[in-house]
């Protein structure tokens, strides 16, 4: 099963757009993301954003996303997980 399919069957919508954003941004190499500019991009609040990242920090298995600061919106830090 190829990763676009495998992330519409396992997240909602919200979260497929959101993980689908962020592995862009690390292909991009990026590793810190903005829950306002994602929002931004996306169509999304920021509190969607957040909410949806907290949750994929806890279920997503490819990527290891954790809050990195709080200050004028929440950055969250992005890496692949190791194998």
């Amino acid at each position: 099963m190829n990763r676009k399919n495998r992330i519409s069957e396992q997240y909602s919508a919200t979260q497929g757009k959101i993980l689908s954003y962020l592995l862009q941004g690390l292909k991009a190499g990026k590793h810190y993301f903005k829950s306002k500019y994602i929002a931004k991009d996306l169509g999304l609040s920021p509190k969607e954003v957040g909410t949806n990242l907290a949750i994929l920090s806890d279920i997503c298995d490819e990527l290891d996303i954790s809050r990195w600061s709080y200050s004028n919106s929440t950055t969250w830090r992005v890496l692949p997980r190791s194998a």
